[in-house]
């Protein structure tokens, strides 16, 4: 009671209101023991439970609608997942219906049926591995022991870092050679497939734009980023029959992952809003093309809940644009959080 009472003055109503976004990606059926913090049905479970006691939770563009008019109800909020995995649909829809609770599901549209994404290769590679060790010399990295789930954690973490900026060919050169040289079998069910994207949509949950291949858009050119934008919210208006108007940046740190550069691109393709991953709320005064969203990681209610309240009280990070609104800010300031290395 004390929390929302908190959240009540923290996040009011109207003009002066706030808008919190959560971003999730994955719901597994049990806790992985190679990297416990990624929440398991039970875990989401919980979370939802808190956080639809704390807060008012709406649809992603109903908020949005209401954030720009300045309609938005005390403790907003609004609940999204990145990339589009399978367990979106089989863990979290069924766990979101419990609660009476809609999301938004940001869709990497080269990824349906494909069975792993790029980085997901490499989690499971490494997971899998039938060698003791892994020669990566060729991502700069060494022989890098994979042994024991220590081993296995640090060699994932280092790969992914080391592999994520490179560009789209030799990103996935270097993860096939990951793969090869870990010897491992990979599950092919992990992302969503095209029935069950479907599905998803048929349940009444949000889809949104994700990109095709899950680029970091500041290193391509502007065509290529462009088309990527463009073609993963064409494919999915095309395969939905319904009009897609929000994007989420592959990764998502403004100034870094993606500039003002590209959200002028995405408000001129015509998109509602876009959203981030910079720690902050969505205020009136926010730039509607470079909204923040933030999950708090913390294992207790209490704690969980100060940092989301915490959270509330940040100062808006887009970047400036000389041309448009948006605030200027250190990308991806705050502290860090040990977790599986995801795409976002």
């Amino acid at each position: 009671m004390l929390l929302r009472v908190a959240f009540d003055v923290a996040s009011p109503a109207g003009r002066r209101a706030k808008l919190s976004v959560l971003v999730f990606h994955r719901v597994l059926a049990e806790r992985d023991p190679l990297f416990s913090d990624q929440p398991d049905i039970a875990r989401f479970d919980e979370l939802i439970g808190w956080i639809n006691e704390w807060f008012e939770i709406l649809p992603l563009d109903e908020a949005v609608s209401s954030l720009r008019r300045g309609g938005l109800p005390a403790r907003a909020a609004a609940i999204t997942f990145d990339d589009g995995y399978a367990d979106n649909l089989l863990n979290a829809v069924p766990v979101l219906r419990k609660h009476g609770v809609h999301a938004t599901f940001f869709i990497a549209t080269g990824f349906i049926g494909q069975g792993c994404m790029w980085n997901d290769t490499i989690i499971e590679s490494v997971r899998r591995a039938k060698v003791p060790a892994i020669d990566c010399g060729f991502v700069g990295l060494g022989n890098l022991a994979v042994e024991n789930k220590d081993q296995k954690r640090s060699a994932i973490e280092q790969l992914v870092g080391a592999v994520k900026y490179l560009p789209l060919a030799q990103r996935a050169e270097a993860v096939a050679r990951i793969a090869d040289r870990c010897s491992a079998q990979l599950p092919q069910d992990l992302m969503l497939t095209l029935p069950q994207l479907r599905e998803l949509h048929g349940a009444g949950m949000g889809i949104g734009a994700h990109t095709v291949s899950h680029p970091i858009l500041a290193m391509l050119d502007e065509k290529s980023a462009r088309k990527e934008i463009a073609d993963s919210r064409d494919f999915l208006v095309g395969t939905l029959g319904a009009p897609v108007g929000l994007f989420a940046y592959p990764n998502g740190k403004s100034g870094v992952d993606y500039t003002h550069e590209h959200s002028r691109m995405v408000k001129s393709l015509g998109f509602d809003a876009a959203f981030a991953t910079n720690w902050g709320v969505g205020r009136t005064t926010s730039d509607i093309y470079q909204l923040p969203r933030f999950t708090p990681w913390d294992a207790t209610r209490l704690r969980f809940g100060l940092r989301l309240l915490m959270n509330a009280g940040r100062r808006d990070v887009a970047i400036r644009d000389e041309r448009g609104p948006g605030h200027r800010g250190q990308p991806g300031s705050g502290p860090r959080r040990a977790v599986p290395p995801k795409c976002r």
